[in-house]
């Protein structure tokens, strides 16, 4: 071979050399350029730390919250029905009596003199009546024998009829005697709790003095009163056709439950200046947990969800497009998961769509996510099964 063509084979493979030398470092800027904003990404975004909780399933009760306020199922003023002189109290303030039990008593010394001469005005008037029968069978006897005229048989017959009469106003007369004298003590009209005594021993009490001896008052069972939205009353009605509602009965701080009842009824007619209907529910209150004159709120159930998938309610946010939560991957990413959830309470909201059983969300630190990010999860404090 010449020296021309030694040459020019050397200057070809020298050019292959540097054009594949040129190759392999486009290719290798191109790749640093896509790895090193991954890498600068992947350090500039580490896990985000957050609480996280499983979704759970449970039945459900479903309630209406209310205000009401709780009422004696009956109240009696206990008044004097006759006029007298009080002679002893046989009661304690306070005191659960039941019902017949001597309260107190006025002298009764007036109206049983008033009995005795009513008595004895019948036992007169039937001695009369003997002695004027008497003379009616002689009197019918002698006119048949043309002894005696027809006119004085029929006038005997006539104060006959009368003593009857007579004797019948003196049964009567007792009768109402008896009843003045029964009215002379006082007893409990119904079972209840005696409430202060306003009269004492030894005074003078009337059928119209303006203050009653004392009040009773009837607190096993008590009823509770409190309203609802006119558009709580569709569901309410329902829950009646199928049967007794449950009402429950908690304090003041709505914390602790001092008794379970059902709901008695619903007012005929709603409160139009107020778009409200008022009910009634009544409690048997065998402990008394519940006074009359208390504030309570009240707890109406309307029916229970079935199985239902229970998360804490602060897992639950709100966006433009409605509800969603931020689901845990199997990969430890988040996504944004939009649901349909109702809060029954603090501590338990119910998904009705978007979320199954046993599925990872967060429950704390969902401000710092976006879609995709990874996190670094901590168990919640308390799991959603264990919600009340």
């Amino acid at each position: 071979m010449s020296e021309v063509g030694k040459g020019r084979k050397g200057r070809r493979a020298l050019l292959w050399v540097a054009g594949l030398a040129v190759v392999v470092i486009v290719v290798g800027v191109a790749v640093s350029r896509l790895t090193k904003p991954q890498a600068a990404h992947a350090a500039r975004a580490p896990s985000v730390p957050v609480m996280a909780t499983t979704a759970g399933q449970r039945d459900v009760p479903i309630y209406y919250d209310a205000l009401g306020t709780v009422n004696a199922l009956n109240t009696v003023a206990i008044r004097a029905q006759v006029n007298g002189q009080i002679v002893s109290i046989d009661f304690r303030q306070g005191q659960d009596v039941k019902k017949g039990e001597v309260l107190a008593k006025i002298d009764p010394a007036p109206f049983q003199a008033t009995l005795d001469q009513a008595v004895a005005k019948k036992g007169q008037d039937q001695a009369t009546l003997v002695d004027a029968q008497k003379d009616l069978v002689r009197f019918k006897t002698l006119v048949m024998r043309n002894a005696e005229t027809q006119q004085n048989v029929d006038s005997q017959q006539a104060k006959v009829d009368q003593t009857k009469a007579m004797i019948d106003a003196d049964q009567a007369a007792i009768e109402a005697a008896q009843t003045q004298l029964n009215y002379a003590t006082i007893t409990a009209p119904i079972d209840g709790v005696v409430g202060f005594r306003q009269v004492d021993i030894g005074n003078i009490i009337h059928t119209t003095d303006t203050n009653p001896l004392t009040v009773l008052t009837q607190v096993k069972p008590c009823v509770a009163i409190f309203t609802l939205p006119q558009d709580d009353l569709g569901p309410v009605r329902e829950a009646m056709l199928k049967g007794s509602v449950d009402v429950l009965a908690f304090d003041q701080d709505n914390k602790k439950q001092l008794a379970n009842g059902h709901l008695l009824l619903i007012d005929n007619q709603i409160d139009q200046s107020t778009s409200t209907i008022r009910l009634k529910a009544e409690f048997p209150n065998r402990d008394e947990r519940l006074w009359p004159g208390e504030f309570v709120h009240i707890h109406i159930l309307i029916t229970t969800r079935k199985d239902a998938v229970i998360i804490p309610p602060v897992a639950v946010q709100r966006g433009p497009d409605g509800l969603y939560v931020w689901v845990i991957k199997p990969d430890q990413t988040v996504q944004q998961r939009p649901i349909d959830a109702l809060t029954v309470d603090d501590k338990t909201a119910i998904v009705a769509k978007g979320l199954a059983v046993g599925e990872r969300i967060v429950v704390d630190g969902q401000s710092r996510l976006d879609e995709g990010v990874h996190v670094n999860i901590r168990p919640a404090r308390t799991a959603p099964q264990q919600a009340s």
